[in-house]
């Protein structure tokens, strides 16, 4: 465990200590700012509920912000550290493939965490603007952050995965992207698709529909086993990456 900790705090510190983790903050910020500008503005307006302006922000405006910023957040993860050479120092050390995979993905994911705490702001400025109406469902916003954050951790590992495989962080920027953006776009087939069959396949694992059920405070189990499985099988793969390069060297 203490180098687990170690190594945690290496990976959060070297990400916090780069001027991309505060260019990539503030412009999640300003996507997600003006993204609550406009629903709120529009909707409360409109006579909507505090409810359908957080529906609308997490079930909408937030996959832009999430999609643009998991793959600059994980593409130097490994990537980088192939490129420099400090990857083959860190293996060498008396540390276990497992425990830089594990302190990689739980740094990403702190980081990720502390990215979206500032927007627990827009609660207390909704209930400013809109003092009429009833207090905000804390089951719905509960499950709206737990929605981030499992989806969030399971985009996170695509993106570990992705960065051990090359040493170049463009590329994992972009295989990254493109796994989950697919993924994303899967999701809306229980809507789109013509096909009965296909819309009862992808329905259960359609990640838009599952963060609104989480945004209307829905938590059901089997989309958590869903994430939770998909983040440990692809950490699992990771460590399987690193352990194939530690015998090829």
């Amino acid at each position: 465990m203490k180098v687990w900790l170690t190594l945690w705090k290496r990976e959060v510190a070297s990400i916090f200590f780069s001027p991309v983790a505060y260019i990539l903050t503030t412009m999640f910020l300003a996507v997600m700012g003006v993204g609550f500008w406009s629903i709120a503005s529009y909707r409360l307006t409109d006579g909507a509920t505090i409810y359908e302006v957080l529906r609308g922000l997490y079930g909408g405006v937030a996959w832009f912000a999430v999609l643009m910023v998991i793959p600059v957040l994980t593409m130097r993860s490994f990537a980088d550290e192939k490129r420099s050479g400090t990857l083959e120092s860190l293996l060498t050390a008396p540390v276990t493939d497992a425990e830089v995979v594990l302190a990689k993905y739980f740094g990403l994911l702190t980081v990720y965490a502390v990215m979206w705490m500032p927007t627990l702001a827009y609660i207390l400025i909704l209930n400013h603007m809109n003092d009429a109406q009833a207090n905000l469902d804390t089951g719905a916003l509960s499950g709206a952050y737990l929605g981030i954050m499992l989806i969030g951790g399971f985009f996170l590992s695509i993106g570990l995965f992705c960065s051990s495989l090359t040493e170049n962080v463009i590329v994992a920027s972009i295989t990254t992207f493109a796994i989950i953006g697919l993924i994303f776009l899967f999701g809306f087939l229980p809507e789109v698709s013509p096909i009965p069959a296909l819309q009862n396949f992808s329905k259960p694992f359609s990640p838009v529909l599952h963060m609104l059920d989480f945004a209307r405070g829905i938590v059901d189990t089997r989309p958590v086993v869903l994430y939770v499985t998909g983040t440990i099988f692809m950490l699992v793969t990771t460590v399987s990456v690193l352990d194939s390069r530690r015998w090829r060297s």
